[in-house]
């Protein structure tokens, strides 16, 4: 018997939220952690999941791409309340090529873009009035054109090994299903709440 693709399910449940006006459904926790173990989490927003993986866009110069860049792993967690559904992905990252990224990029609104291109994503700030100064000033520069992707945003496809599936229910009787990646083929196990 064919075990479920959990990346199909995934997709599946991801409409539901779109369909059903959550806000924000691709907002996902996504964990990292340094080559010597040290963990760290943060609110980051899905661009794409297909069979590839589970795709993201981000300054690589930033603690998550130095984190990556030396320990390409990583954790994901999605929250939708609306039906008590989480699901939870392990594996490991991948940078997207620079194609996939340009393609992408070219999506963005044009403010967005120019924000990435002047911003050094977590790098300390002297003050607001600053970084506002710098976009105004490509904007100048730019002159109407459009601003180019820097080298250092790039995408990230955390490629899973591990996705759990995992539904609320009364009496913390909790639903949960955790696929894990065989070669080319996912094993379905369940897992006491």
């Amino acid at each position: 018997m064919k075990t479920e693709d959990p990346i199909a399910r995934f997709s599946r449940w991801f409409r539901e939220e779109v369909t059903a006006g959550t806000k924000l459904p691709e907002a996902m926790a996504l964990a990292t952690s340094s080559s010597d173990g040290m963990p760290s989490v943060r609110y980051i927003l899905l661009k794409q999941a297909d069979a590839q993986g589970f795709s993201f866009y981000t300054d690589t110069r930033s603690p998550k791409g130095q984190q990556i860049a030396e320990n390409p792993r990583a954790a994901m967690a999605f929250y939708w309340p609306r039906k008590g559904r989480q699901v939870r992905i392990d594996g490991s990252v991948e940078l997207m090529t620079a194609d996939e990224a340009d393609a992408y990029w070219a999506t963005r609104p044009i403010d967005s873009r120019i924000s990435g291109s002047v911003s050094h994503q977590s790098d300390r700030l002297k003050s607001r009035a600053e970084l506002v100064a710098r976009v105004a000033k490509l904007r100048r520069e730019l002159k109407g054109k459009e601003p180019v992707r820097p080298d250092y945003w790039l995408g990230l496809r955390v490629v899973p090994n591990r996705i759990e599936f995992w539904v609320q229910a009364p009496f913390r009787l909790h639903r949960r299903e955790l696929f894990v990646r065989s070669g080319r083929q996912w094993r379905k196990t369940l897992l006491q709440p």
